[in-house]
């Protein structure tokens, strides 16, 4: 069955988006190459639990769309804090209640589960009662979107993502709160963070949220685990003394989920 959503206009549309905001502001570039990779790796995710090539297409689509909102976002408050304005109800204000969204597909079979999908993606727990494609759709993009935030952690200055420089992050602390948390398996609730390595912590903490067999194997083959753990030369004992512990939890971790899909 041929696919009723044209990707290639999709993006070409996105494109057209992106031409009244500042593609040389590092921040709207970090969203901008971030938008792209996530769409791919949506579409991997899907190709590898053997949807329709349709329904591979919406997983591609809703990791192109699914940060739409940042743009505005980054316009308004040159900031990434979701606790001034949500960057997934911004996304969701152009889709909807501005009405981009006919832009980028001309069907209406999917806005449910785009806008759900959308709405959960980057929230701490997902809401209770999703069911079907909505729920399905939601772990998709949410574990393309960790996924590729562990490349971003990898490649992007910490001055752009954290407004602290290396050295100043390779002096701090691991709040006992991060730490427990973390050994604990849970990820960590932003609002808790005490320091800028607890921030740190806390995007490496995704790998317990994520959701499907592939998504495990790809930090596996990406060795995202000592990748992301070895980018900071860590100069207070107590920090690496508890990163190395969460290291070795999160291989583990890893490890057991591979085995268990």
């Amino acid at each position: 069955m041929n696919s009723r959503i044209n990707m290639e206009a999709a993006k070409k549309q996105f494109e057209n988006y992106l031409s009244s905001y500042n593609k040389n502001d590092p921040k709207i570039n970090l969203k901008i190459t971030h938008t792209y990779r996530v769409m791919d790796i949506c579409r991997l995710l899907a190709d590898s639990i053997g949807l329709s090539p349709e329904k591979t297409d919406l997983a591609a689509l809703i990791g192109l769309l699914h940060d739409i909102g940042r743009f505005e976002q980054l316009r308004l408050t040159n900031s990434f804090d979701d606790s001034v304005i949500p960057h997934a109800k911004c996304s969701l204000m152009v889709l909807f209640d501005q009405k981009h969204l006919r832009d980028f597909i001309k069907i209406e079979d999917y806005d449910t589960v785009i806008y759900e999908s959308i709405k959960n993606h980057g929230v701490f727990r997902v809401e209770e009662g999703l069911t079907g494609d909505v729920l399905l759709y939601t772990k998709l993009i949410r574990d393309g979107d960790k996924l590729d935030n562990f490349h971003t952690k990898l490649i992007e200055s910490m001055k752009t993502m954290l407004d602290v420089s290396m050295e100043e992050l390779s002096e701090e602390r691991v709040s006992d709160y991060a730490f427990e948390t973390f050994m604990d398996s849970r990820p960590l609730e932003n609002a808790k963070r005490e320091t800028h390595l607890d921030m740190w912590v806390s995007y490496i903490g995704y790998i317990f949220d994520l959701n499907l067999p592939q998504s495990f194997r790809y930090v596996k083959e990406h060795n995202y685990v000592n990748r992301l753990v070895d980018r900071i030369h860590y100069k207070n004992p107590q920090a690496e003394e508890r990163m190395e512990k969460m290291r070795s939890l999160m291989l583990d971790f890893v490890e057991k989920k591979i085995i268990e899909h």
